[in-house]
């Protein structure tokens, strides 16, 4: 059986219940996650297939396209039946590639509103700053949210790319519902973040989740693991990744049925405690001998 829900479930802001894997829908989006998909039947047909597998939680960002993400998710999926929809603002897009932080309180209410237009919804459930604007002071930034959640705009909030401190920060204003920041096998940037995470109950969710490097290679330990459960090695590193932390969701993300479900059939693996453990020393060899 091939279901989502064989990730077991997370509980957002303590009320929004979820299968822990979840999908990203940057790619269903053209080159450089701007404009039209090429194939926009195919990305559609995917989309519609996420409540078949169990999914129910599909993060995206009104910078995706720009728009055109959240323009797909409510024409394949609205009124969404008990999908979660986490969207996220804060970035603005010039050209295919370019991202540039603007945290200005103005500009999040306009995206904030613009998501709620694309999405089709009154409230967005899960609201996440997609990168803290460096020029403008990140209490400005944290208090607009907190208004967000006051007026209903928002049922919870989160944030992207930080670190403990920025956490911290952001919650003598709101309560820090997740956090999405780069993770994976072989990036372990963000290892203190997601300790915090854990040990909080805020839910992490990590972007790019299936890299593996070298580690994918034949001959390797993620190599003889992904044969031993006649598995690929992406989904022994989804597998890994859903292992390490209860309060960790994945949103891999793919505009293909085919992909979509081979991710999927990764929440079904069940890797050893040695197995683990041992893609864990390699998975932060492989992190220690990229950083040098």
């Amino acid at each position: 059986m091939t279901d989502a829900a064989q990730s077991g479930t997370f509980k957002i802001g303590g009320d929004i219940t979820i299968n822990r894997l979840g999908y990203g829908a940057m790619r269903i989006t053209g080159k450089g996650v701007w404009g039209e998909p090429e194939d926009r039947a195919e990305a559609l047909r995917t989309l519609k297939r996420l409540p078949e597998l169990g999914i129910n939680f599909i993060d995206t960002a009104d910078s995706y396209g720009p728009d055109v993400s959240e323009w797909l998710i409510r024409e394949a999926l609205h009124p969404y039946g008990g999908i979660t929809i986490a969207t996220k603002g804060g970035l603005t897009r010039t050209g295919p590639g370019i991202w540039l932080p603007v945290g200005r309180p103005e500009y999040l209410r306009q995206q904030l509103h613009k998501s709620l237009r694309n999405l089709k919804l009154e409230q967005i459930p899960l609201w996440q700053l997609h990168r803290i604007d460096q020029k403008v002071p990140a209490d400005e930034q944290f208090g607009a949210i907190a208004e967000f959640i006051a007026e209903g705009l928002i049922a919870h909030a989160g944030l992207s790319e930080v670190s403990v401190d920025d956490i911290k920060a952001a919650s003598a204003h709101f309560k820090v519902a997740t956090v999405q920041n780069r993770y994976n096998l072989i990036d372990r940037t963000s290892e203190a973040v997601l300790d915090y995470c854990s040990a909080h109950g805020i839910g992490f969710i990590p972007w790019f989740p299936l890299a593996a490097g070298a580690l994918a290679g034949p001959g390797t330990i993620m190599d003889a693991i992904a044969k031993a459960h006649d598995a690929t090695p992406g989904q022994i590193a989804l597998a890994w990744i859903l292992k390490r932390s209860p309060v960790m969701l994945p949103i891999p993300g793919t505009s293909k049925c085919a992909h979509l479900e081979e991710n999927i059939a990764g929440a079904g693996i069940r890797l050893t405690d040695a197995e683990f453990a041992e893609l864990d020393k390699a998975g932060r060899a492989a992190f220690a001998d990229k950083k040098d």
